[in-house]
Order: structure tokens, then C-alpha cells, then sequence
């Protein structure tokens, strides 16, 4: 249509089109109300037909025609004071349940109180009895459509679901799955450990069974679907129901945890697949929100690789304690600003490459932080082993320019984000991280609280396993792995971080922690479940192809080295150490030879020195075992 003719035609007023929606909602509401009369008249008639057993005497008839109008007026009007002619019923709730019997109870009070004061037109059990029959008839009249939909669905072909799980969670679900008209899913039982909820029902659905039943019950039931419904579910009961369900040969889609949700209230909407974090990251994290807070409410906060899987997590959940500042770093543009635009409240965007030594002292020099989580660094292992300077540049020598600087100004807080790779390393990655956590704890102020954290790999980082086997599943595999028996400890990315920042909030000197990763995943097993995920069968559908270890790699990682002396902490899922330092001096000599070997790209001298560095047992300084808890002995697990 063009313009003109657009600008010929005249605009409707806006009060047309709100006196057209009254009107229509006016007759909608008319409609219900002459229905509600009917009802009223209907329900006094029947009850007192019913009171005198089918023989009405005629003065009573008089006093009803009396009684009739003013039961018809009240209800009426205490209907529409009570809002029933406003809502959709076909979406209506139990709020509006109570309206309906908020005014049905109200109307019939009032009607009992005028029999009593102004004579007595019809028994008082009439009006009583006839107001409880007209509250239901109101009712009946608005929810009808609800129950009758039910009923048809009931019989209708779906999805049939099996639901695991018969607590809060479940019956929302159970609840808004029955009032989806257009819902396919049929629901037709609910399993739960829990004894004193078999044999029950949960709106309408019956509890048969435990998990354990799953397959049974499954085949019974010729179920096409499960779904998990308990958010604060654990990985080993997601990996339980996951396997029955992999039997069963059904479909398993899960509720994300409580966390998660809008406002904690579990909807269909919520409902998604199982993903490989539900089987290896679910678990609960217990965090000091008060020694955190006051850790970093209304401080300067720094976080360098901001724009990096962990460092972004570390900004979002920095912003979440209302930090006075929070300061992101990277020197890559396009992930600092996406995720700039992620963090809720203000941030300040650093365009800045940590390599550059002049510039990391005037950022510090001018922002003071008081808090500085240093997360940027490459992590690549293949990649680093081919790129030994490169590694050294940002892993190394950012990491010194950072310490320094910090240093200069006494950063009360510093926090180096550090790897399992560190402990013996292997990789030139891990050799880099060794030498930084060296660096940030002999370059520590005095009076501060710099630490370094140590966990494994991260589930969903960009470059680690998982991406790179969904990407080779998609393309239809193979799906490969360097050695069969290879081992790594897995974590997801909120729940590392979430520890980082309780373990910045635990350092009180220089010290190590060390995340309790749980047991070691098996690569293979890893990859046979995401086979699993995507519906595909590992080795039929997918081939999984051994390919050999790469340079760098070991065949499982360890979380200290023996000499570290393991202390637990106040946090179950934090272990303190207390490593060997190198003096100071080696250690500011042994870089600046590594700053010089980078500077003449001699890869193999630089991959030389920083093994060296990181392997030297001698000069070292012992710090002050001040462990809190009590030292973890080498039976203990993962130590």
C-alpha cells in the first residue's frame, strides 16, 4: 500500500477501539451473567422442591417469588465486585477457584443475614443449601471448558511421559501439561524413591513405582518419553535415570536446577535435553555468600581474559556482589564487547594485550583495583607445544607484567587462575602455568592475599573435548580420541568459578587451591555418552577412532605434586597448599632469560628454559604451613 493511500485513509480513535473492546467484552460478560441468574434460580428452585418433597405449599411459593430477586441481585453483584467477569476461565487458576467461592459464601451470608432480620420468605436451610449449590453451578459454568478439554486429551494419541521425580517440581509440571489444551503429551505415571509416596497420586497421575522400576514400567507403559523433574538432581541420579532410559530406548529430556529456573518455578517451557553438564556438572555447590560479599561488594575488581569462557564467567558472577568497578580485560574486541553487553550493571572495557608491560602498569596505576583475577592466558596444549613463545609471552611474561605492577601498587587481592596441567608438567601450557603460579605467590606484597587456583578441564570452554566431539558427531564422526584409557577431571564453567571466587575469599597469605574436581571421567566414556545424547549408538552409528597421544598430553592429570601438603579448608570442595617456592631472585633471572629467548622466537629455547624453571627442585623457599584444617593424607582420594 503507498503512502498516500495510507495517509488518506482516517485513523480510528483510540476510544473506538476501547468502548469496541468493552462492549465486546460487556456482551461476553452479559452472556455469563444472564447464565448465573439462570443458575441462582435453578439451584433455590431445587432445593426447595428437595426441602418439602416435591409438594411446595403455596404460601411458600409467595415467599420465594419475594426471596428470588434480591438472591439474583446479590450474587450478581457480588460476582462482579469479586472480578468472575473479567478473567479467560480457560487459562483461570486456583486464585480464581477462590474468587468463586469467596462470592458464593459471601452472597449466602448476606442472604441469611436479611432472612433472618426481615422475616423468613423461604427455610433457612433453602437459602444455605441453594447458595452452596449455586457457588458450584458458578463453578461448573467457568471452569467447564478446562474439564472437558482434559477429558478429551485423556483419550487422545500423544507422547506418552513418564515423569521421575514427584515432588514441587513434578506437579507444576503435571498441572500445566493439563491445562495446555493443545499439548500432545500424555502423562501417565510418576516414579520417586521416596516409600511413602507409592500408591499415591499426584493431580491424578498415579506414583507407581522407584527409579528402579524405570525400565519395567517404561516397557509397560509403552513410554516415548522421560522426563526428570527434580532440578537439585546429582549427577550420579542423572547418569541413573540416563542409563534406564538409554535401556528403555525413550527419549530423556531434564529440568535445569533450582538456580536456574524463573523465580525457582519449574514450566514446560523450562523442559530441555540432557546434556553432558547435567551428567558431570550437576552437583551442588555450597558458597559462603558472606565471605564473598564482603569480599568484593564495593571493591575494584580486574579481571584479565574477560572475554575468555572462564574469566566471562568470573565477570558475571563478580557483578552479581556489586563491585564498587568492575574492569574487563582482553585483548580480543569481539568477545570483551559480547560479553560486556552480558554483564548486568556497568563495566569497563580494557582493549589491552597483558604482553605489553608499559601499558599493564598504567592500567593499574590509574584503575588501583583492589581485586585482580588474572584468567588470561593461552590453554591450548597441542597448539602451545607447536608455539612454545607464544606460550611463554602470555603465560609467562603477562603474567610477570601483571605481578609487577601489582606489586608497585600493593593489590591487596590477587587471584592466577591456574590448571591441574601445572603439577609435573608435561605441555609447555602446563610448564607456563607452573612458572606463573611461582611468579604471582614470590611476587605477593606483604600483608596480601594472593593465591593461585588450581582445577582441571571445564566443561563448554571453547577448544576443550566436548565441543570438539559434538562438532565431529554432527558431522557424522568419527569421533576421535588420542588413548582409550585417558582420564581428565571435569568441572562445569559456574561451579569452578563459583569455588575461584570462595577460594579468593579463604586466602589470607600465599597459597594454592586446589578445586575438588570429583573422580576422573574416562575420555571414552565421555565420548559414548555425548554419542549417546545426540541418539546415535557409539561404534554402529558413530565409529570412535583411537588416534594417539599428541605432544604435551599425559594419559591422566594430577591435582599436587608430593611435596605440596594438602590441607583441607573450611569449604568441603576446597583443598589448601602450601608449595616450595623459588627464590626470588633465580626466578626474576630465570625469566628475564626467557624474555630474551622469546624476543629471538627460539622456540626450542624457550621450551627448554620453562621446563627447566618449572622442573628446578633447588634454590626454593618452604613457606609457613599454616593449614587451617586438617592435612589430608595420600590415601585420601584425588590427593
Amino acid at each position: 500500500m503507498s503512502a498516500e493511500v495510507s495517509r488518506a485513509r482516517p485513523a480510528v480513535p483510540r476510544w473506538w477501539v476501547g468502548a469496541a473492546r468493552r462492549t465486546v467484552r460487556g456482551r461476553i460478560d452479559a452472556a455469563l451473567a444472564v447464565l448465573d441468574a439462570m443458575m441462582i434460580v435453578v439451584a433455590y428452585v431445587v432445593m426447595l422442591v428437595a426441602r418439602y418433597d416435591l409438594s411446595v405449599p403455596q404460601h411458600v411459593w409467595q415467599g420465594v417469588y419475594e426471596f428470588l430477586p434480591l438472591a439474583i441481585v446479590l450474587h450478581l453483584v457480588i460476582n462482579l465486585g469479586s472480578g468472575l467477569y473479567g478473567p479467560v476461565w480457560e487459562q483461570a487458576s486456583i486464585r480464581e477457584a477462590q474468587r468463586v467461592l469467596i462470592a458464593g459464601l459471601g452472597a449466602t451470608l448476606l442472604l441469611l443475614t436479611s432472612n433472618l432480620l426481615f422475616g423468613r420468605p423461604v427455610p433457612l436451610s433453602v437459602v444455605l443449601v441453594g447458595g452452596g449449590i449455586a457457588t458450584g453451578l458458578f463453578g461448573l459454568l467457568r471452569f467447564q471448558s478446562r474439564l472437558f478439554a482434559f477429558r478429551r486429551r485423556a483419550r487422545g494419541d500423544g507422547s506418552k511421559v513418564l515423569i521421575v521425580g514427584a515432588g514441587a517440581s513434578a506437579g507444576a509440571l503435571v498441572r500445566e501439561l493439563v491445562r495446555d489444551e493443545e499439548s500432545s503429551v500424555r502423562v501417565l505415571a510418576l516414579l520417586d524413591d521416596d516409600p511413602r509416596k507409592l500408591g499415591r497420586r499426584l493431580n491424578d497421575v498415579p506414583i507407581v513405582g522407584t527409579i528402579d522400576d524405570l525400565v519395567r514400567i517404561g516397557r509397560e507403559l509403552e513410554i516415548d518419553q522421560v522426563l526428570l523433574a527434580i532440578p537439585s538432581a546429582t549427577s550420579p541420579l542423572v547418569r541413573r535415570v540416563a542409563d534406564a532410559a538409554a535401556d528403555l530406548g525413550a527419549a530423556l529430556k531434564v529440568l535445569p536446577r533450582v538456580s536456574e529456573l524463573m523465580n525457582g518455578r519449574p514450566q514446560v517451557r523450562d523442559i530441555r535435553d540432557l546434556s553432558i553438564d547435567d551428567l558431570l556438572g550437576r552437583e551442588q555447590i555450597a558458597t559462603d555468600l558472606a565471605s564473598v560479599q564482603a569480599l568484593i561488594h564495593g571493591r575494584r575488581v580486574l579481571v584479565t581474559g574477560g572475554g575468555g569462557s572462564i574469566g566471562s564467567e568470573i565477570a558475571r558472577q563478580v557483578a552479581a556482589y556489586d563491585p564498587a568497578c568492575l574492569l574487563l580485560l582482553d585483548n580480543d574486541e569481539t568477545h570483551l564487547f559480547d560479553v560486556s553487553n552480558e554483564i548486568e550493571g556497568a563495566c569497563v572495557q580494557i582493549l589491552l594485550d597483558v604482553r605489553d608491560r608499559e601499558r599493564v602498569r598504567q592500567l593499574i596505576a590509574d584503575q588501583r583495583p583492589d581485586i585482580i583475577f588474572h584468567a588470561a592466558a593461552h590453554k591450548h596444549v597441542p597448539l602451545l607445544e607447536a608455539h612454545p613463545c607464544e606460550a611463554v609471552a602470555t603465560n609467562v611474561l603477562g603474567t610477570r607484567n601483571l605481578v609487577l605492577a601489582a606489586n608497585e601498587f600493593e593489590i591487596e587481592h590477587f587471584v592466577f587462575i591456574s590448571t591441574d596441567k601445572a603439577v609435573n608438567p608435561s605441555s609447555v601450557m602446563g610448564a607456563s602455568k607452573r612458572v606463573g603460579e611461582q611468579l604471582v605467590l614470590t611476587g605477593a606484597p606483604v600483608r596480601s592475599a594472593w593465591c593461585a587456583v588450581r582445577f582441571g578441564n571445564v566443561l563448554g570452554s571453547r577448544g576443550s573435548v566436548v565441543p570438539t566431539f559434538m562438532r565431529q558427531i554432527r558431522d557424522g564422526g568419527p569421533v576421535t580420541l588420542t588413548h582409550p584409557d585417558m582420564t581428565r577431571f571435569f568441572m562445569s564453567i559456574p561451579e569452578a568459578v563459583q569455588l575461584v571466587l570462595q577460594a579468593a575469599a579463604l586466602a589470607d597469605d600465599r597459597e594454592v587451591f586446589m578445586l575438588d574436581m570429583g573422580a576422573p571421567v574416562r575420555i571414552a566414556d565421555l565420548a559414548n555418552r555425548l554419542i549417546s545424547l545426540a541418539g546415535y549408538r557409539a561404534g554402529v552409528d558413530i565409529r570412535i577412532e583411537v588416534t594417539g597421544l599428541r605432544p604435551g598430553e599425559k594419559l591422566c592429570e594430577e591435582l599436587n605434586t608430593p611435596d605440596e601438603h594438602p590441607h583441607r579448608t573450611s569449604h568441603p570442595k576446597i583443598v589448601q597448599l602450601h608449595p616450595a617456592l623459588l627464590t626470588e631472585g633465580y626466578l626474576a633471572e630465570s625469566v628475564v632469560q626467557l624474555a630474551r629467548t622469546v624476543a629471538t622466537r627460539d622456540d626450542q629455547g624457550a621450551r627448554d628454559l620453562v621446563f627447566e624453571i618449572a622442573r628446578s627442585v633447588a634454590p626454593i623457599v618452604r613457606l609457613p604451613d599454616r593449614g587451617s584444617g586438617a592435612p589430608l593424607t595420600r590415601g585420601h582420594e584425588r590427593v
